[in-house]
């Protein structure tokens, strides 16, 4: 009787694995493995692995190694994978709010960046996302120090950019990168280092942390150091997956996406703070803008990017902007 017993526990445990399982979580994203935002989304895949008790099953993969960086979007809202993450700014026309962290020399105030997950602000732009086709389980903040990175000579004034090919983001931030006079080439982070050393472009425009992990060092000898925007990346899942989730597993992830935000934070600041000194270290040129050299670029940049996004968002825009004033 007693053997009879531990066989039927045994098979009710086996049954009851079976059906707690797994729910497979397969998401992309375009950063290499050395960037501090690629491990904090390791770090995050474990947490929800271990907050769901293992039973939904985080598959990461990099460096572009299961969709292109501009295909991850699409992927997740038709449901050919499951979860992705993308930069703020990859949403461009599609959610041109999402870019309002682009405002130049306006949205680096740690104080408001740290309250960003969960802020009213944030859940106005899930909610536009979720209408796209997404749903929102996390914001990592990237950085707050943008690197203008460049070869034989710094691009430090207005004047500096003039005629230059340099990386865009996408046609808001160009705006302001046009009013300088320089020829903006929209291209996501992977791209740029091939684009830099064929001479597609003559510069980059990356976080300072991104010019140590992608080696831009080896194609560039001069950055530019300034706090000219906000990055967040986000992970976003399929909303119908996700309805498919016990309350448990939704849990799971709430609690992972809301430590995942402080650890992108801290780990962010940390990187930043470590990169000019690493980038020196590879023979790099460092300067970093001071308060007056980053206000002559806002002066030129800003209005550009206010004009921008106003046609481009609307009465959605003023409240965005409303929003975050508040915070």
């Amino acid at each position: 009787m007693i053997k009879k017993l531990a066989l039927l526990t045994g098979a009710l445990l086996v049954s009851g694995n079976a059906m707690a399982a797994e729910k497979t979580m397969r998401c992309s994203h375009q950063l290499p493995p050395t960037h501090h935002i690629a491990k904090v989304i390791d770090q995050w895949a474990a947490e929800v692995e271990s907050q769901s008790g293992n039973s939904i099953d985080v598959q990461i993969f990099g460096a572009n190694s299961l969709r292109d960086a501009k295909l991850n979007i699409p992927a997740v809202a038709k449901g050919d994978i499951e979860c992705a993450f993308s930069v703020n700014f990859q949403w461009g026309k599609t959610v041109p709010l999402m870019s309002v962290t682009l405002k130049p020399y306006a949205l680096t105030d740690l104080a408001i960046l740290s309250k960003w997950d969960g802020s009213p602000a944030a859940k106005f732009l899930e909610e536009k996302l979720l209408e796209k086709g997404v749903r929102n389980v996390n914001w990592l903040f990237t950085t707050r120090m943008s690197a203008y990175t460049s070869k034989g000579s710094a691009l430090i004034a207005p004047g500096d950019f003039k005629g230059v090919k340099i990386r865009g983001i996408n046609s808001l931030n160009d705006a302001g990168l046009l009013a300088l006079g320089a020829a903006p080439s929209a291209m996501s982070g992977s791209k740029v280092y091939q684009a830099l050393s064929t001479g597609v472009i003559d510069a980059g425009l990356t976080d300072i942390s991104a010019a140590v992990s992608r080696k831009y060092y080896e194609v560039q000898d001069h950055v530019t150091a300034s706090p000219l925007f906000s990055v967040f990346f986000h992970g976003y899942v399929n909303p119908a997956w996700y309805d498919g989730l016990s309350d448990a597993q939704k849990t799971a992830l709430q609690l992972a996406g809301k430590k995942s935000a402080q650890w992108a934070l801290d780990a962010t600041e940390a990187s930043a703070k470590d990169a000019p000194a690493q980038l020196m270290e590879k023979g790099v040129k460092v300067h970093i803008h001071s308060d007056a050299e980053a206000a002559a670029m806002k002066a030129i940049m800003g209005p550009a990017f206010d004009k921008a996004f106003a046609e481009a968002t609307g009465e959605d825009g003023t409240k965005l902007l409303g929003l975050i004033s508040k915070m």
